[in-house]
C-alpha cells in the first residue's frame, strides 16, 4: 500500500506517453476519470498535453501500488505503447502529406 495518498514522490513526476496517446483508456485503466475530458472537441486538443504531463501524479494518487518500482514497471508498458504509437502517427502522417504533394504537382505540372 502507499504510504503517502495524495503526496506524490518526485521520481514518478514525468512525461507519460500512455496518458497522452491513449488518454481515455489509459485513464480508465489507471482508475482517474480525468482523462475522460478529451472526449470534449477542441478543449481535447490542449488537455491530451495535461494528461501526458500530470498523467503519472493522477496514476500514483488513484492507484493503490505497494511502491515506486511497482508503479515505474507498470507504466513503462504504457509509456512504450504510447511511444510506439506516437512514432506511427508520425511516419502516416508524413506519408499523407507527401502524397498530397506528389498529387498536387502531378495535377498541377503535369508530370512528376
Amino acid at each position: 500500500m502507499q504510504e503517502y495518498e495524495n503526496t506524490v514522490p518526485p521520481e514518478i513526476k514525468g512525461w507519460n506517453w500512455g496518458a497522452f496517446m491513449y488518454n481515455i483508456f489509459w485513464g480508465i485503466g489507471n482508475k482517474t476519470y480525468l482523462p475522460l475530458l478529451c472526449l470534449i472537441p477542441i478543449f481535447n486538443i490542449i488537455w491530451i498535453f495535461v494528461c501526458g504531463f500530470k498523467g503519472n501524479e493522477w496514476a500514483w494518487q488513484k492507484g493503490n501500488y505497494e511502491d515506486i518500482a511497482t508503479f515505474k514497471a507498470v507504466q513503462k508498458t504504457w509509456n512504450l505503447a504510447g511511444l510506439v504509437q506516437f512514432i506511427i502517427a508520425i511516419v502516416v502522417f508524413a506519408l499523407y502529406i507527401g502524397t498530397l504533394v506528389l498529387i498536387y504537382s502531378t495535377i498541377t505540372n503535369g508530370s512528376y
